[in-house]
């Protein structure tokens, strides 16, 4: 039986997405910047974090008890400042400003952007950093949480799993880290780079608690991240199955995208099909 808060809840999610792709697409066309598709396949993800899951105060981004989010997957930050800028932390009008000259506003996330924590860009930096900050919020007794999220190709990076080590055995069950497995890295598939499958039952061999999910789903991610965390004791790790590029045609499970960034006529494409969306 549907609950009428969550059909609510996953709407509001939904729409938040869409904006999150709007402001995305504005930033990229207007510097011809690129990872327009990285965002894409993360977007969903970041609308229910910042919908319904994370605990912010917009009023005060620094806000001690607040739950911390970081984007280990740097490149996508267009997305994060988006959703930053949506939820009130930062003014809409400074992402008119994204990757010009002298703007906080980053090409790779920056954290001297208010509501980002953690300035990353070489990949496998992310995650370690959250353990450390989850592992501090244990020993300080806080009951703010870490949130993480990754890409599927960093996790060729040995840096994550001697963190997933270190978290499962200091029972970091405050860690969430989120893959975002678009099956797709800088050139080309997942797999062909080098495979990651059995995903799931690596995690669980490193002492996390395993979901998977579709990463586009509102309804499914907002269920799940309910749930947190996923077994006591134990850091959760959430599996998004998603597609690169997603919400665009042109874009979708397309490699050139996480390099392109649509021209005049690409952007006003890409535009018409986000507004032609249901909700």
């Amino acid at each position: 039986m549907e609950r009428p808060v969550s059909t609510e809840a996953a709407a509001a999610a939904r729409r938040f997405a869409r904006e999150i792709r709007r402001h995305a697409l504005h930033m990229v066309h207007r510097v011809n910047s690129s990872h327009i598709g990285s965002a894409f396949s993360m977007a969903d993800m970041l609308a229910v974090l910042y919908t319904h899951v994370l605990r912010l105060d917009a009023g005060d981004p620094g806000w001690g008890a607040r739950d911390r989010f970081i984007l280990s997957k740097g490149h996508a930050t267009c997305g994060v400042y988006a959703a930053v800028a949506l939820r009130g932390l930062i003014p809409l009008q400074l992402l008119d400003g994204y990757g010009t000259d002298g703007s906080d506003l980053m090409a790779h996330v920056s954290h001297k952007v208010p509501g980002v924590e953690f300035s990353t860009g070489s990949l496998g930096h992310g995650l370690p950093f959250g353990v450390g900050k989850a592992h501090a919020a244990k020993l300080a007794g806080g009951a703010w949480r870490v949130f993480v999220m990754l890409g599927d190709g960093e996790m060729d990076e040995g840096s994550n799993w001697e963190a997933l080590m270190f978290a499962a055995h200091h029972k970091l069950d405050n860690l969430v880290a989120l893959i975002d497995y678009n099956n797709l890295q800088s050139l080309t598939t997942v797999a062909q780079t080098l495979a990651l499958e059995p995903l799931e039952e690596k995690l669980r061999a490193f002492g996390c608690a395993v979901r998977e999910v579709d990463g586009h789903d509102h309804r499914a991610l907002l269920d799940t991240l309910s749930t947190l965390p996923f077994e006591p004791g134990k850091p959760s790790v959430l599996i998004a199955r998603t597609i690169k590029g997603k919400g665009v045609s042109y874009m979708e499970n397309q490699v050139a995208w996480h390099y392109r960034a649509p021209n005049r006529e690409l952007l006003a494409q890409a535009l018409a099909e986000l507004d032609g969306e249901d909700g």
